[in-house]
């Protein structure tokens, strides 16, 4: 493949290159007895996980076989979209699909050993998985303000977070196991507003992000929108694209946690 460095493409639409329809879990809470869940969504590229060194390393291998100019350092300052969407700036569109295939052939082997996770991230999906498993959960079962109106949400409920991304799946899980981050499920291959499919299926009232996409995902969903400025895009920007929560990192995520669901009781 020639270099294409002197003739940029404009990125396509999402739906010209549409990935693999996910196959999901059961998102219902159960029957009986089971209780409800109260779910939280987390993107994973620059919210749970810095994939910078890692997908810049499978960038500089792609661009080393297919001989075509690739910017790695470029590219990894606008993660967050699909795939397809950085490919377009170096290859030409009949190319983008089997070149995006490659890219994820090469990147278990190029991507997933560099990339640590972000301060924080084990102890925000432990803080919400652990909701509902603790003291408080005796409390609510006891009856008193959680077993009342609204104890669908929280009350007698139990955390569950799941994974929700722009990414190849298999490649997400394979990140998320190499780090030893445990989420209840994992869903790939959706971005910005597509995200609102998983969180309304998994019935999440809040969705955590890095990017004005997942903000855009979460109000699509009509969850609660929680930034964390530690990609792409900026407090100022995160606010304005509609976070109802902006923090720094996922290192206030706990405390944050811990106030929204005391409210919720």
């Amino acid at each position: 493949m020639s270099t294409m460095s002197s003739h940029p493409h404009q990125p396509p639409q999402p739906s010209q290159h549409p990935q693999p329809a996910p196959r999901r879990a059961d998102p219902r809470p159960g029957t009986g007895d089971a209780p409800p869940f109260l779910t939280v969504g987390f993107d994973l590229d620059m919210t749970l996980i810095d994939s910078r060194p890692g997908i810049k390393a499978a960038y500089q291998a792609l661009a080393e076989e297919t001989g075509t100019f690739i910017d790695a350092d470029l590219a990894i300052t606008r993660l967050g979209p699909p795939l397809e969407q950085e490919l377009a700036h170096w290859f030409p569109d009949d190319q983008i699909q089997p070149v995006g295939d490659r890219y994820r052939a090469l990147y278990p082997t190029h991507a997933i050993t560099p990339t640590p996770a972000l301060p924080g991230a084990r102890e925000a999906i432990a803080a919400v998985r652990g909701y509902g498993t603790g003291p408080e959960a005796d409390g609510a079962d006891a009856g008193g303000a959680g077993a009342g109106a609204g104890s669908g949400r929280a009350g007698a409920a139990r955390g569950r977070a799941i994974v929700v991304t722009a990414k190849h799946e298999p490649n997400a899980k394979l990140h998320l196991a190499h780090l030893g981050i445990e989420p209840d499920a994992v869903i790939g291959w959706l971005w910005a507003e597509a995200k609102a499919e998983a969180l309304r299926e998994y019935g999440a009232s809040v969705y955590v992000g890095d990017h004005v996409g997942d903000v855009r995902g979460a109000r699509t969903a009509g969850a609660l929108a929680v930034a964390v400025a530690t990609g792409p895009c900026d407090a100022d920007e995160l606010r304005a694209a509609g976070a109802d929560v902006v923090l720094a990192d996922l290192t206030l995520f706990p405390a944050w946690w811990r106030s929204y669901v005391s409210e919720l009781a």
